[in-house]
C-alpha cells in the first residue's frame, strides 16, 4: 500500500482489525448494548475532536480543552445548584465562558504572535485553576430532573449525546467542505503568509477557529455534567490527549494544512474501541495510559513521515 493509500484507508483498516481483534479476545465487544455504549462513551470526544481539527488543520493546537470542560461543568453546576438558575441560562453561561476563552487563546496567538502550544498549555493551568477556586475542590450536585436528558436520555435507542456527536460532525463537515471559512483553513495552515497576502483575514480566521474549539469543549462539558450529574473539577483531566491522538490518528496534520473530517470520525471510534476493548479485557488504567500515549507517538511519527516523503519526492 503506498503512502496516498495509506492516508486514505489505513485509518479504516486499523478500525476493523482493531474491532476484530477485541471481537475475537472478549465475550462481550460485539454486543447491541456494548456498541451502544462506546458510541455514548465516544460522544464527548467527537465533539471536542471537531474544534480540535479545526484548530490544528489550520496549524495550531489547543492543549486547554481538557481544562475548558472542567470550567464549564463547575460554571454551569454552581449556576443550576448553587445560584438557582434555570439549566437553559446555566448553559447558556457556561457556554458563552468557553467561547470565550477560545476567542481569548485565538487572539492572543493572533495578535502577539506567542506559540499556540504555550497560549494554550498556560489557558490549561489558569482555567484548571479557576476551576478548583470555584467549587472549593468539593463536587458540586444537586440539579434540576430534566437536566438529565441531555447526557442521559434517549431517542428511540439512540443516546441524546450520540445524536449532538452526530450533528455536530455533519456542522464540521459542512464548514470544511461548503463554506470559505473551510477552504481558509486549509489555506492558512498550509502557509499563512500566502493567505495573507491572497486576501485572507488570518487573525478573523484564527479567532473563529479558537473560538469554534471552545464552544465545542463547552458543549462536551455540559455533556459530561449531565451524565455523571455531579460537578467536578478534574472533569476534562487529561481529555486533550484524548482528543489529539484521534484527531492525529484521523490524518489531521499536526502541521497543518491537511486533513478531513470523515477520517477524523474514524480517528475518533478508534479511540473509543480501543479504550471499551481494553476494559473488557480488564486491562489496568495505567497500562490503558502508555497505551494511548504509544497510539499518539505512531500518530504523529506517521504524520512526520509522510511530511519527509512530501518534502523528498
Amino acid at each position: 500500500m503506498n503512502l496516498n493509500k495509506m492516508r486514505k484507508y489505513g485509518i479504516f483498516v486499523a478500525l476493523l482489525v482493531l474491532i476484530l481483534f477485541f471481537t475475537l479476545t472478549t465475550n462481550a465487544f460485539l454486543t447491541f448494548g456494548n456498541l451502544i455504549n462506546v458510541t455514548r462513551q465516544i460522544s464527548m470526544l467527537g465533539i471536542t475532536s471537531v474544534g480540535m481539527a479545526f484548530v490544528l488543520l489550520l496549524g495550531g493546537i489547543d492543549l486547554s480543552v481538557g481544562s475548558q470542560i472542567s470550567l464549564v461543568n463547575i460554571i454551569a453546576a454552581w449556576f443550576m445548584a448553587k445560584a438557582g438558575l434555570n439549566p437553559v441560562f446555566a448553559i447558556l453561561i457556561a457556554l458563552t465562558v468557553s467561547t470565550s476563552v477560545g476567542f481569548l487563546n485565538g487572539w492572543i496567538i493572533a495578535n502577539i504572535k506567542m506559540p499556540p502550544l504555550i497560549v494554550t498549555l498556560a489557558s490549561l493551568t489558569i482555567l484548571e485553576g479557576l476551576a478548583y477556586i470555584i467549587s472549593g475542590g468539593i463536587p458540586i450536585f444537586g440539579f434540576p430532573k430534566s437536566f438529565s436528558v441531555i447526557g442521559q436520555g434517549y431517542i428511540s435507542f439512540i443516546p441524546v449525546p450520540v445524536i449532538i456527536m452526530i450533528i455536530i460532525m455533519l456542522i464540521g463537515a459542512f464548514i470544511l467542505n461548503k463554506t470559505y471559512f473551510g477552504r481558509y483553513f486549509y489555506a492558512v495552515g498550509g502557509n499563512e503568509e500566502a493567505a495573507e497576502l491572497s486576501g485572507i483575514n488570518v487573525k478573523r480566521v484564527k479567532y473563529l477557529v479558537y473560538s469554534l474549539s471552545g464552544l465545542f469543549a463547552g458543549i462536551a462539558g455540559i455533556l459530561m455534567l449531565s451524565r455523571t450529574n455531579s460537578g467536578q473539577a478534574i472533569a476534562g483531566k487529561g481529555f486533550e490527549l484524548d482528543v489529539l491522538t484521534a484527531v492525529v490518528l484521523g490524518g489531521v496534520s499536526i502541521n497543518g494544512g491537511y486533513g478531513k473530517m470523515f477520517h477524523v470520525i474514524a480517528g475518533v471510534l478508534i479511540m473509543g474501541v480501543l479504550s471499551n476493548g481494553l476494559v473488557l479485557m480488564n486491562v489496568s488504567q495505567y497500562y490503558q495510559l502508555v497505551i494511548k500515549g504509544l497510539v499518539l507517538l505512531f500518530a504523529v511519527g506517521f504524520d512526520s513521515y509522510q511530511k519527509y516523503v512530501v518534502k523528498s519526492s
